[in-house]
């Protein structure tokens, strides 16, 4: 849970997966154009979306012989509940006496 809250706190992502989720799925380059983000900086997106299991991805050769990799939402749910929250915080490392 704590890797989903993670991957929605970032603006990007939330438009990343909103999109995926109006539009359905679709690749790299033509995600970039509509979020107006570079390639790279997609990916690295991309990437915590799809740790957190927000989206999932496949590669498709195409007609042409290139390679696209498309993305998708998951279909995911969860509610967040004070027995929800206390499983996270059981989930945490140890409380440093360090830390501030």
């Amino acid at each position: 849970m704590l890797t989903m809250f993670a991957a929605l706190a970032n603006p990007h992502r939330l438009r990343i997966l909103a999109s995926l989720s109006a539009n359905g799925r679709n690749y790299v380059s033509q995600l970039a154009r509509e979020a107006g983000i570079s390639r790279p900086l997609l990916h690295l997106h991309l990437q915590k979306l799809e740790d957190a299991g927000l989206v999932t991805s496949e590669f498709e050769v195409m007609d042409d012989g290139k390679a696209r990799k498309f993305f998708t939402a998951s279909d995911f749910s969860f509610e967040l509940t004070p027995e929800a929250i206390a499983a996270a915080v059981r989930s945490l490392p140890p409380h440093s006496a360090n830390a501030k």
